[in-house]
């Protein structure tokens, strides 16, 4: 079996798992301040973080500005408020995802202390709280599953952006990680919300059309299956139209053979 065919069968696998019993599936984005432009070496603060379960779209989300509005505090003294409304906001999430502890969590590129579940622990324990750690067996990276099943070359960069659009997908309150880290700057925390759920929407399409088949990317025939008869092999077995002529084929076998065994047909 060629490294190309291995890459892909676990990746086919990986989707195979989430769309088993996609009602234990939560699709999770979050946004925060810029991780690049920090000199001080601080963490970024998180703005909000949207959980949305894959089989019914039902998302529950969690934000700087309701918090705040809960709280009774204006636009204005969110700020002096800060640390403690995220707080609560991230003790919030983790309560759910202890909840969830049996999910898995479908995400996009949160792997590591910048960016990903191991930031949001991080920032609760910095603000004196004591996270809830889902368990790394439970997290699926959508963006390197499609690098297993399409290859390194199957879209442009930025990748989301690049695929949310040759698919055609609406995303209105989609906003790219600059423009968020304008927003945040600019204290538009309701836009950022915004694009956080837009990202989950976003998310749950790509891995339903992956799922399908009917992902639309840039990767060629041999860069997905690459060029060897185990390639050819896997081409043909995932073939929706091959898959139905098989089936047909079959059942038209073992009509022919019944029609044998009782005489159907004959003079």
């Amino acid at each position: 079996m060629s490294r190309v065919h291995e890459r892909q069968k676990q990746a086919r696998s990986d989707l195979q798992e989430l769309w088993q019993h996609p009602e234990q599936v939560s699709v999770i984005h979050y946004s925060c301040e810029s991780f690049f432009d920090r000199p001080d070496g601080t963490s970024p603060r998180v703005t909000s973080i949207a959980v949305r379960n894959l089989k019914t779209a039902q998302t529950q989300s969690f934000s700087i500005h309701k918090y705040s509005e809960l709280k009774g505090h204006s636009v204005d003294e969110l700020e002096g408020h800060y640390d403690e409304l995220e707080k609560e906001m991230l003790e919030n999430f983790f309560a759910l995802a202890k909840e969830r502890k049996e999910h898995k969590w479908l995400h996009w590129n949160m792997r590591d202390e910048n960016y990903g579940f191991h930031a949001l622990e991080l920032r609760l324990k910095i603000l004196g709280g004591e996270p809830y750690v889902i368990q790394d067996a439970n997290k699926y990276d959508l963006s390197r599953i499609l690098i297993g099943i399409y290859g390194k070359a199957y879209s442009g960069h930025p990748r989301l952006e690049s695929l949310r659009d040759k698919n055609k997908i609406s995303s209105n309150n989609f906003k790219t990680g600059k423009e968020e880290a304008d927003l945040f700057d600019q204290k538009n925390y309701v836009a950022l919300h915004q694009s956080t759920l837009a990202k989950t929407d976003l998310l749950s399409n790509l891995c339903q059309l992956a799922f399908e088949g009917e992902l639309k990317t840039n990767a060629s025939w041999r860069e997905v299956y690459g060029h060897s008869i185990s390639a050819f092999m896997s081409w043909f077995s995932h073939h929706p139209i091959i898959g139905f002529g098989m089936i047909a084929l079959s059942l038209l076998g073992n009509i022919l053979a019944l029609g044998q065994l009782f005489g159907w047909g004959g003079k």
